[in-house]
């Protein structure tokens, strides 16, 4: 079966950026444009969902300088990627904590949200302030009694699909605190591709590497 969920830890913005002699911030820059490109080639391939390690709980301790351009360049890409990302149909979610966000960017998020609420082609997962751990706590404060199926009613997106896929790019070889409940069964696969130089290519080589595995589920 081709893989139609896929998760991505995009990494390698900061060492893409100092292997070239630039600032940092530049190479966030640059790995939001191959988010942008990301998007579109995952809509060509037919992917239903694309979910995407934005900023993680743990991203607040980078230098203020880092944090402050970071928050400044997603509320500027969240302000002018919506309106053509609902124009191809794709439906826009944010995953993580809404505490601690300044009130413009909620605000741009929850716009976006909403403006896209309605589309089909493809949902795009944005995790932001987002942390594996910190979704299941804030599940499990909200959780009563019941089975499995019951708690995960509680994660940040229910109606999210356990990845098929999480790709990793830079060569780590971890799951840093991203999906921990959705990716107990997901295939993993690394490459040593720096963020900003992922393509079309590597992506249509992991679904392809997907689809050459055997899943098992736990079973023999």
């Amino acid at each position: 079966m081709a893989a139609r969920y896929v998760a991505i830890i995009m990494d390698g913005n900061a060492r893409w950026a100092t292997e070239r002699g630039l600032p940092v911030l530049e190479g966030h820059r640059v790995g939001a444009q191959t988010l942008k490109q990301t998007v579109r080639d995952a809509v060509k391939l037919e992917l239903l969902e694309l979910t995407v390690y934005a900023f993680s709980t743990e991203n607040w301790t980078r230098p203020r300088w880092e944090v402050d351009g970071l928050m400044k360049m997603f509320a500027e890409l969240i302000e002018s990627e919506t309106p053509e990302l609902h124009e191809e149909g794709v439906r826009m979610r944010f995953i993580g904590r809404r505490e601690g966000v300044s009130d413009d960017l909620r605000s741009r998020m929850n716009w976006a949200e909403e403006k896209t609420a309605g589309n089909e082609t493809m949902t795009l997962y944005v995790a932001f302030n987002y942390g594996g751990r910190a979704e299941l706590v804030d599940a499990a404060r909200r959780f009563g009694e019941g089975d499995e199926d019951e708690f995960a009613k509680f994660l940040y997106a229910p109606e999210m699909n356990d990845p098929d896929i999480l790709i990793r790019t830079s060569g780590e070889r971890r799951l840093s605190n991203y999906l921990l409940w959705q990716s107990a069964y997901s295939e993993l696969i690394f490459t040593d591709t720096l963020w900003p130089d992922f393509g079309e290519a590597d992506l249509r080589a992991a679904l392809e590497e997907f689809d050459a595995r055997e899943r098992r589920f736990g079973a023999r």
